[in-house]
């Protein structure tokens, strides 16, 4: 990878949950953070801001804000392990507007007994809602963790399950 592949860029973007930042290389989008979040980024040192090569990952974010995009095309690149990166090609099959519990994920990632491990690597998800992780529920239904805080969580489930015409698929 060349020093201008690994070159970091980002952009702070609104959403109806406060600013949101996105950082990305030239290959795709490496991080999203709700800076109201429980976790906000903040850009590394070396990290340039430059809105220009975020632009598409920011016009698909408010699409999706505004009810208007179900389903992502922008890439993405986490960094992670080869199990986390697994867990999350698994999440971004879930259907809009659908949630699972950590329990089924594990299953699909090929880990039946790993409902726990799936829930870490649930959570390491630096690219929360284009990697869909607040679609994974509680086996009981109810909600239960999430990096960005339960109350965005509660809002992008009922902001799908609103878009479809569906209940609220949690309690």
């Amino acid at each position: 990878m060349t020093a201008s592949e690994r070159l970091i860029r980002f952009t702070r973007v609104p959403s109806p949950h406060g600013p949101v930042l996105l950082a990305g290389r030239e290959s795709g989008l490496v991080r999203l953070n709700f800076q109201a979040g429980t976790h906000p980024a903040v850009p590394a040192a070396d990290w340039i801001e430059d809105p220009v090569p975020l632009a598409e990952a920011a016009r698909q974010l408010e699409a999706y804000f505004a009810g208007e995009l179900r389903e992502f095309t922008v890439t993405v690149e986490p960094e992670g392990t080869s199990f986390q990166q697994t867990v999350w090609r698994e999440l971004r099959r879930i259907p809009y507007g659908k949630t699972i519990s950590y329990g089924e994920l594990a299953r699909r990632a090929g880990k039946p007994k790993g409902a726990r491990a799936v829930g870490a690597a649930n959570g390491a998800n630096p690219v929360p809602v284009i990697v869909p992780c607040h679609r994974v529920i509680g086996a009981d239904g109810s909600l239960t963790g999430y990096g960005e805080g339960l109350p965005i969580k509660a809002a992008l489930l009922e902001l799908e399950q609103s878009a479809v015409g569906q209940a609220r698929l949690f309690r």
